[in-house]
């Protein structure tokens, strides 16, 4: 049986209604850090 090899990237985009900031100050920095 031949060796296989697979690779699958996810990309998420979304937003919310009316683009409305929902992120709160206090929260941005450490969910910026959580994603990165």
């Amino acid at each position: 049986m031949a060796n296989t090899y697979t690779q699958l990237y996810i990309h998420c985009v979304f937003a919310v209604k009316y683009r409305e900031a929902v992120i709160l100050p206090e929260w941005e920095e450490r969910l910026h850090q959580y994603i990165t």
